[in-house]
């Protein structure tokens, strides 16, 4: 059975080791630290707060489900800098950021990180963006093996690979060992996908579920479970009958002015996903 993790993106307004207790408080298993300002962007942590943190989580008795290592409002924006930018120095920027994401999460004990797909294309011609991308990314691969870390990427409407077929073309020149899915469900959604048919589908790329609702328009706008119209119901069926035992994490970054009641609700929403399942076994 899958686990249940919360992206601390939502608690912007928290102290990390605040994030940590609230939510180990209401019940979840992990969490997603966001390696970005204010929580744990690299160049500000000394080891000192690195050691804070683990002493936090295990405190807690929380697990590091993925360092979130999409966003750099450290230095850019949600998307910038890219994988894919015209100007080499700040493809480097992208690249070191991801080096020290990927140090982050073996320190932490994080199986993954999750980054960006590319990023926006901006008049970039598709097959030299992917090629970009795949060049910069082969940056990073030596490090993520050589820690133990899976470097995620994550599919998103309006970027360079924001759909199944987009990542599997991408996906056949990455090392499988190394790279891997960051699966996205609204994000799926929002691009005319069905997540609960690509949740087989794309089992063998999987290591990472984030979990968020998407109103019927599939805007990308992040809604609590239950309040949009993705059928979060089918997709944890589906989610649980593959087997997969790692994190599915909340993300409701949007949420932050109520960060707690988003995420005592979501768990609240979950948790009683899974008690109907259990009574479904029994009665069975």
């Amino acid at each position: 059975m899958f686990k249940l993790a919360f992206s601390a993106n939502a608690f912007r307004h928290y102290t990390l080791k605040e994030t940590i207790g609230i939510l180990a408080e209401i019940g979840y298993e992990g969490i997603e630290i966001m390696a970005d300002v204010p929580h744990a962007y690299p160049p500000h942590l000394r080891n000192e707060d690195k050691e804070e943190i683990r002493q936090a989580l295990a405190e807690n008795n929380l697990s590091v489900s993925n360092i979130n290592a999409f966003t750099m409002h450290a230095e850019g924006d949600t998307w910038h800098p890219s994988w894919i930018e015209r100007d080499p120095l700040l493809r480097e920027r992208r690249i070191q950021h991801t080096l020290s994401c990927i140090d982050l999460a073996a320190d932490l004990g994080a199986p993954s990180i999750s980054t960006e797909p590319g990023g926006p294309l901006e008049g970039m011609d598709t097959d030299a963006a992917v090629s970009l991308f795949c060049q910069e990314l082969n940056l990073v691969e030596e490090r993520a093996r050589d820690r133990g870390v899976q470097v995620l990427i994550e599919p998103e409407p309006g970027l360079l690979v924001e759909n199944s077929r987009q990542f599997r073309k991408l996906f056949q020149f990455l090392d499988p060992d190394v790279f891997g899915l960051n699966f996205d469900i609204g994000h799926f959604y929002c691009v005319g996908e069905d997540p609960a048919f690509l949740v087989n589908d794309l089992a063998p790329f999987t290591a990472h579920f984030h979990l968020e609702d998407i109103a019927s328009s599939r805007k990308h706008h992040h809604l609590m479970p239950g309040q949009g119209a993705v059928d979060l119901d089918g997709v944890l069926g589906e989610i649980r009958d593959s087997g997969f035992e790692g994190f599915v994490t909340v993300e409701l970054y949007p949420y932050e002015d109520q960060a707690v009641k988003a995420a005592q609700q979501a768990f609240e929403y979950l948790l009683h996903w899974i008690k109907s399942l259990e009574s479904q076994k029994h009665a069975d």
